[in-house]
This record gives structure tokens, sequence and C-alpha cells, in this order.
């Protein structure tokens, strides 16, 4: 498979992935992607959208290669992303309660207090919510989601 289909079929680019080289090209061999590539690359495209990032999606899949994701570090794993989501979820809502609230406000033809969006965020931290300041970590260790590896590739474990 040529790269642009790979790209058409997976809707990944560039990421974790090592295509096979091809006897084709000349001094610029073709790469050859597979179709197991393929759906590694959709899982990476899945696990994005849970919200790991590539770093953890590279440590979850040594993790799986390693076969250290029992039932319970999944769940540990899975628990782990679900508060992460569950916090992002309750900043959105708040911009999108302020949002609907400024615009109320500008239909009225901005009569009473404009709203703040400290007002909502407020709301969100009294509720438990704290933003979080990420840092990149140029320390080579994975993140703490997935601490116990390092190898690139992609987690079958959460296709399933």
């Amino acid at each position: 498979m040529l790269i642009s289909e790979f790209a058409r079929a997976a809707g990944l680019r560039r990421g974790l992935l090592t295509p096979f080289a091809g006897n084709k090209g000349g001094s610029n061999p073709y790469q050859v992607f597979t179709n197991e590539h393929v759906q590694m690359a959709r899982t990476i495209r899945m696990a994005q959208s849970l919200g790991f990032s590539l770093r953890e999606i590279a440590a979850l899949n040594a993790e799986h290669q390693a076969k250290r994701i029992t039932p319970s570090r999944g769940a540990e794993i899975l628990s782990a992303q679900l508060v992460r989501l569950e916090e992002k979820a309750a900043h959105v809502n708040a911009m999108i309660r302020y949002i609907r609230a400024k615009l109320a406000w500008l239909d009225a033809g901005s009569k009473g207090p404009e709203p703040n969006f400290t007002d909502y965020e407020s709301r969100v931290r009294a509720a438990g919510w704290k933003p979080v300041a990420r840092k990149r970590k140029t320390t080579g260790k994975a993140p703490a989601i997935a601490r116990r590896s390092s190898r690139a590739g992609a987690p079958k474990a959460l296709a399933k």
C-alpha cells in the first residue's frame, strides 16, 4: 500500500508507525504499509480522541507488547483517563454556559451586568476542578499514566 493510500485508509499522517522499506523507488524506496499498519493507525487515532498523547500511546503500547496490561491495569489506565476527561468536560461546560450568558446579554441589548467568565469558572473550581499546568517532560520518563514503558507503537489493548 502506498503512503497516500495508507493516509486515506488510516486518517493519520505521521506518528508511531514504522513502515517497511519497499524495493521500488531507487535511492528513495517506497514505504510499504500493511493492513496491520492501518489498524494500528486507527487505534492511535482512537486513543488520541480519548485524550491520550502520542507519548502516552507509545508507552501504553510498549506495556501492551510486554504483556503487562492486565485487566486491573487496563481499568487503572481508563479510570485515570476518565477523571482527566471529566475535568476537561467541566471546564468546557463552564465555557459553554459563559458563552450562552454572553449571547443572552448581547441579545438583550447589553443591559445589566456583563457576564464574566471567572464567575462561571469559579463554579467549576468550587465543584472540584483545578486547572493543571502541563509542562513538557524533558526527563525521558514515560508519563505517569504509563510509567512502565517507553517503546513506540499503537495500544492494541485500547481497541477492544
